[in-house]
């Protein structure tokens, strides 16, 4: 039985650890985001007055798994493993295999310390016990770790989305769950065909996650979506993104380290385009004619067939006379003059020239890697897709005597590569892969 007095100091407990949680996860909010860079160290001086204050009460509570739950959760707050909060959790569970909480916690606990398998058994075996948001969202963060053959990772990575979408079903308003969902979506995206559709919805779930005030000071969450932005290349955003990320946590370096690479490419885009990737007259003119309505291929007849198996009627036409979004019943061709070095390989970007010397970038997702185009090559883009790309640097970005520098060109996005036509030749299966690209995620 237990006695006013052990409940008392149970409810003690319990509230010490909640105050913890509460006053990292409302940090930013309560002291402002120029106070992040001291988040660490006070949640560190937070942790040490709980873990006094659970000490103090260790006497009246009998109940020890429970106290060593609680122990171990407040242990757990810690980005890094703790030898300390895994062996309470152990003991909580041994002590009481019922105890749901104590079960997440522990699976998080070997999370962090890379036991993958570990983490998973704990959160499947609470599963079993009791259905609940936490364990289904953190599953799902293991599901897309499992499997070594990438037909057998990317069925994971499938899964996970499914067991994201049972947390979010349990409560719509969690916005870590939200969180979970949409990097689910992101990893699909990665590993199984860079699908601009996939992107949206990963999107979407990020934007329900950050109506939710503990999950919106993420830094995990812009960074991610910022990932997001890059690769819909919404370039703004993206930047934006990851300005966020490294303000909420001045201590990661990679939002910043990102950021000054995208829009490093960004400016090399802009003056590869203006400059003509500095093609000396003579060069440029012989290159020039050297582009032929031949270069066209199976597309000189007029017609092609999209992906769909549809007959499309097309007409030749110059990049200047391209239009923003989609440019039905219009093929584009030209040579290549300069190729973009981009991060992980994904998109394949590249300068296209025309006939009359205008220059276009052209971003090709899905390419395999060592298969894309070189300079020199002609190409054939049916039906391009065109963005318009306006980006602002300023300070040390910018150049040289200017406050701040504006970056504008346009762009071509292909999502499936088979559709162009490679000197005279339609794009073959052999230069489709669905690149496995990595994520960086500090919570998962």
């Amino acid at each position: 039985m237990i006695t006013d007095q052990e409940c008392s100091a149970l409810e003690k407990a319990k509230a010490a650890v909640d105050e913890l949680y509460e006053y990292r996860d409302t940090y930013v909010e309560v002291h402002g985001i120029e106070k992040c860079s001291e988040k660490n160290g006070d949640v560190d001086t937070k942790l040490k007055t709980t873990l006094a204050q659970l000490d103090h009460l260790q006497l009246s509570i009998d109940n020890k798994a429970v106290f060593f739950y609680l122990r171990g959760k407040a242990l757990n707050i810690t980005p890094s493993f703790d030898q300390h909060a895994e062996e309470c959790l152990s003991k909580a569970v041994k002590l009481d295999p019922n105890l749901i909480e104590a079960w997440n916690q522990l699976g998080e606990s070997y999370w962090k310390n890379h036991n993958v398998d570990a983490a998973a058994n704990c959160f499947t075996g609470a599963i079993s016990k009791s259905k609940n948001k936490v364990s289904l969202r953190n599953l799902s963060m293991v599901q897309r770790q499992l499997g070594k053959e990438y037909n057998d990772k990317v069925s994971n990575i499938r899964l996970s989305v499914d067991t994201a979408k049972e947390a979010v079903a349990l409560d719509v308003s969690d916005g870590h769950s939200w969180f979970v969902l949409g990097n689910a979506f992101l990893s699909v995206f990665f590993f199984a065909g860079q699908n601009p559709a996939v992107l949206k919805q990963c999107m979407s779930a990020y934007t329900r996650a950050e109506q939710d005030r503990t999950s919106a000071n993420n830094p995990d969450l812009h960074y991610n979506r910022a990932v997001a932005f890059k690769y819909q290349e919404d370039y703004p955003k993206a930047i934006a993104g990851y300005q966020r990320a490294k303000l909420l946590d001045p201590s990661w370096n990679e939002p910043e380290d990102e950021r000054v690479s995208l829009i490093k490419r960004l400016k090399l885009c802009d003056e590869v385009i203006r400059n003509k990737s500095c093609l000396k007259p003579k060069k440029l003119k012989n290159l020039l004619n050297q582009i032929k309505d031949s270069d066209l291929g199976p597309f000189l007849g007029g017609t092609y067939t999209s992906p769909l198996n549809k007959t499309i009627t097309l007409k030749c036409a110059l990049i200047k006379d391209l239009h923003t979004n989609r440019n039905d019943n219009i093929v584009i061709y030209g040579k290549i003059i300069s190729v973009i070095p981009v991060k992980d390989g994904v998109p394949f970007q590249c300068i296209l020239i025309d006939s009359s010397g205008k220059c276009i970038a052209v971003s090709v997702f899905n390419l395999a890697v060592g298969k894309g185009m070189i300079v020199g090559d002609s190409v054939a883009i049916p039906e391009p897709f065109v963005q318009l790309h306006e980006v602002t640097v300023e300070g040390e970005e910018a150049a040289e005597g200017d406050e701040a520098e504006k970056i504008v060109f346009h762009s071509i996005r292909v999502d499936n590569p088979v559709v162009l036509v490679i000197n005279k030749r339609k794009v073959g299966l052999e230069r489709l892969s669905f690149s496995v690209l990595s994520v960086t995620n500090k919570s998962e």
